[in-house]
């Protein structure tokens, strides 16, 4: 999607994204030191079906990824249902064996 940037906002515990500058939605989260729950997923009305959730959710995933600490415990469904759809995410669930491989 054209326009749409994702923000990391630890303070407020969430995932932003904007449309050419305009609040588009967020991922909240909460954080224990082996976890990450992802609790609840929201996009604007206005930006509904323009991927702005994929973003949200793929962002997000490999900030977790990259930092390699924690495993992810998808509460809410939305970021569920995409890890469920992308299969190269999958080793980040909870409870999913880690990966010994280097990149």
């Amino acid at each position: 999607m054209t326009g749409v940037a994702i923000a990391h906002n630890p303070g407020k515990s969430r995932y932003e994204a904007t449309v050419d500058g305009e609040p588009a939605g967020f991922a909240e989260y909460q954080l224990t030191d082996e976890i990450i729950v992802f609790t609840h997923t929201e996009v604007d009305r206005r930006f509904e079906g323009r991927g702005v959730g994929s973003a949200l959710a793929r962002s997000a995933l490999d900030e977790v990824r990259a930092e390699g600490v924690r495993q992810v415990l998808p509460v809410c469904p939305f970021i569920k249902g995409w890890i469920a759809r992308h299969p190269d995410y999958h080793h980040l669930m909870y409870g999913a064996p880690r990966s010994t491989a280097v990149d």
